[in-house]
């Protein structure tokens, strides 16, 4: 287990939510390996807490696919299987291809700003190559997306999803992702909902998340021959 493991306290936060967001940074950066056992007493340890928090902290990674736990075993980071990748992406696949249309009826100018304000803040992220911020300006870009449609129960939905998404789009965005396609990407995004042309923007939508799809099968290529080692 790697001992570079901090917590990262936070007043405004329960502890059982610091030690959830620690581990969870340390999966998605890869400090923490797949198949790697999150022993309790060694977390709690290594963190300064007790057991519970960090009982409670990776139950909440389970709920987000992060982590598993094995009968006699106990628990451990999560693998990520191209299978789980493809029907993850599927349905974001088809849910994105509802809202860009939805979002095509309902955009108008001040959505257009915020839609644009979003994509700006996505660049200035790209420019400062900070992972962590590009993944959530990518994530919130789509997320204006979503609220343009109007739709609270599509919203939901994609809610939903969005912490199984999360860690693909972390692990695309931090080896594998080519930054500029993914600015031109968003800009394309735009354009064609102000032009409010559905087949258009469902087209770079799917490409969109295509490159998506070839990046993070490589990355999970390369880590499952690295296990194999």
């Amino acid at each position: 287990m790697t001992d570079d493991l901090t917590l990262n306290m936070d007043a405004f936060l329960p502890l059982r939510d610091v030690v959830f967001h620690t581990l969870r940074d340390a999966i998605l950066k890869g400090e923490l390996k797949p198949g790697e056992r999150l022993m309790e007493m060694h977390l709690a340890e290594k963190l300064g807490v007790s057991r519970t928090p960090i009982r409670e902290a990776i139950r909440m990674l389970e709920q987000e696919g992060l982590a598993i736990t094995i009968p006699r075993k106990g628990a451990q980071v999560a693998g990520m299987t191209e299978k789980d990748l493809e029907d993850v992406l599927e349905i974001r696949d088809a849910l994105d291809e509802l809202s860009v249309a939805r979002a095509c009826e309902k955009i108008n100018e001040k959505s257009s700003q915020e839609l644009e304000k979003a994509m700006d803040e996505f660049e200035i992220a790209v420019k400062e190559n900070d992972v962590r911020k590009i993944v959530e300006t990518d994530e919130h870009f789509h997320d204006v997306i979503y609220k343009i449609t109007d739709n609270p129960k599509l919203v939901n939905i994609v809610s939903n999803l969005r912490e199984q998404m999360y860690r693909y789009r972390y692990e695309y965005v931090k080896d594998n992702a080519d930054y500029q396609t993914l600015v031109s990407e968003h800009e394309k995004i735009l354009d064609g909902l102000k032009r409010r042309d559905k087949d258009y923007v469902k087209q770079i939508m799917h490409i969109h998340l295509e490159n998506q799809m070839k990046g993070v099968r490589a990355a999970i290529r390369n880590q499952n021959q690295g296990m194999e080692k």
